[in-house]
């Protein structure tokens, strides 16, 4: 019987028979390619740099140095890698909210697919990315739980608490 884990056989890891993915490669990748190439799920691992340090590495599920594959980033604390992983799957794609360039009704407007959603006093495209990168962590549970996983403990505790007051109070009112 074959060693599914072959590391001499790297297509053995994948559940289509390598002749359809050689036939495969011979297309034109779609436009979604690129979305799909970062869509994960990613982990975290512990890993090492080139030099030997400790360091965790941000792969995708499945992936693993022992089977040849690199880890698409390296990072020396796991806080820091598991952001990345949280956020990687949300760079690079089609905005939620855009930023006009014109200034009116007191600020630059603030468009989620066409439609006014806000106004912005200054022309700061970096907060509008921001609002488009949070409305990903909101459309994700597995990328929240994972910036939770990285803010670590007492920043949990802490939340915890606003959360339950902010619950708390609106139930009041």
């Amino acid at each position: 019987m074959p060693d599914l884990e072959d590391p001499i056989h790297p297509h053995s890891r994948n559940a289509f028979a390598e002749e359809f993915l050689r036939r495969f490669e011979l297309e034109d990748e779609p436009a979604s390619a690129a979305e799909a190439d970062v869509a994960g799920p990613w982990e975290v691992q512990p890993s090492s740099t080139a030099d030997g340090r400790e360091a965790f590495g941000v792969w995708r599920l499945g992936e693993r140095l022992e089977h040849g594959d690199a880890p698409a980033g390296l990072f020396r604390e796991r806080p820091t890698a598991l952001l990345a992983a949280a956020v990687r799957p949300f760079v690079g794609r089609e905005p939620f909210y855009e930023l006009g360039r014109d200034r009116w009704n007191g600020g630059f407007p603030l468009f989620r697919q066409g439609e006014e959603m806000g106004w912005i006093d200054l022309f700061d495209q970096d907060w509008a990315f921001g609002i488009n990168v949070l409305e990903r962590f909101t459309r994700s549970p597995e990328a929240l739980a994972t910036l939770l996983e990285a803010a670590g403990p007492l920043a949990l505790e802490h939340a915890g608490r606003i959360l339950r007051t902010r619950v708390l109070d609106s139930e009041r009112t």
